[in-house]
């Protein structure tokens, strides 16, 4: 039977069909289907999905077998898959236990069920976890050709934030020397470098660099990834005038490391700068603070400015684009 679908490329495929799934559009009495390079994903409301996605109407085939978390529970529950952890954010015991098992009763390819017991806290951003099904933290996730191992336990990783990195690592050249000032596992560094930039991550969670250096393995791009453990602010006098593209993402502090974001910058760099603020004015702070740090070195002129994801109520993620030319 013809139904909407949305049509991307293989490599696209999870990341679309989770963010469809975090917007609630997806047709679930209907199976993706793959046809060549591309991925036929059923939604329920053509005019609501995002208008970057492309929807065409697709003969996809009808789900006869597959049972579904909502078919047990007789209503759609929230969660999200990262690789083949199932995550959950629900502060009633109960509730998250019936979610658990409805999850693990499944026929979703699943390893492992999560829920979140603290939100991200401290230098490393890692929060606590209670393994409702299952026994690791540990898992490989897998977005636009890229494949991570990580352990939510121990470092911070949001696949939601998938399409936003997709966003910025389609602009870079293979001739790039790219920086990302709180790398984590490498989800920027890893797809930069196999664009064929020579990228340095740091980070101060040394896990976390420790997973860095096995995913440029893994990816086989070690050899144009510098995985550092430490402060930036004290790795950057190394790397004075080096970085074609600098990566801020820590939008509830990158304003104080903006001094060191230009020390690091060339004569003609691109920033992808991070932050969270009202939705009254989203944008300005960080413009203003960015203008404080780079001028009068640096001509500044902002390409873009986008809004990531709601964060909180009246709070809004959003990221400016930023060029730094230096002034003669």
């Amino acid at each position: 039977m013809t139904v909407p679908c949305v049509a991307v490329e293989r490599q696209a495929g999870e990341a679309t069909r989770q963010r469809l799934a975090e917007a609630g559009l997806l047709a679930t009495e209907w199976d993706i289907d793959v046809d060549g390079d591309q991925v036929y994903i059923p939604v329920t409301d053509p005019t609501a999905v995002p208008g970057d996605l492309h929807v065409v109407s697709h003969d996809a085939p009808e789900r006869q077998t597959q049972q579904m978390p909502a078919d047990l529970l007789g209503w759609e529950p929230s969660y999200e898959r990262l690789g083949d952890l199932a995550i959950i954010d629900e502060d009633d015991p109960d509730r998250a236990d019936a979610i658990a098992d409805a999850l693990w009763q499944s026929d979703l390819p699943i390893d492992g069920v999560l829920n979140r017991a603290s939100k991200v806290k401290g230098e490393t951003r890692t929060r606590d976890w209670d393994v409702l099904r299952g026994s690791s933290t540990q898992t490989v996730h897998r977005e636009y050709g890229a494949e991570f191992l990580l352990d939510v336990d121990s470092v911070y990783f949001s696949p939601r934030l998938a399409t936003e990195r997709h966003r910025v690592v389609t602009q870079v050249t293979p001739d790039e020397q790219a920086f990302d000032m709180f790398a984590g596992v490498g989800p920027f560094v890893i797809p930069m470098a196999k664009r064929g930039a020579t990228v340095i991550g740091t980070d101060v969670n040394e896990v976390a660099i420790d997973f860095l250096r096995e995913n440029a393995r893994r990816n086989g791009v070690e050899d144009r990834v510098t995985a550092i453990a430490g402060d930036v602010r004290k790795v950057a006098p190394e790397y004075e005038n080096w970085a074609d593209r600098l990566v801020m993402n820590l939008p509830h502090s990158a304003d104080e490391f903006l001094d060191t974001a230009v020390s690091l910058a060339s004569d003609h760099a691109r920033l992808h700068y991070y932050d969270i603020q009202h939705e009254s004015a989203p944008f300005e702070p960080g413009e203003a603070a960015i203008r404080d740090a780079a001028e009068p070195e640096y001509q500044v002129t902002v390409r873009t400015r986008h809004e990531v994801r709601t964060y909180a109520p009246h709070e809004v993620n959003v990221v400016l684009d930023v060029d730094l030319d230096r002034v003669d």
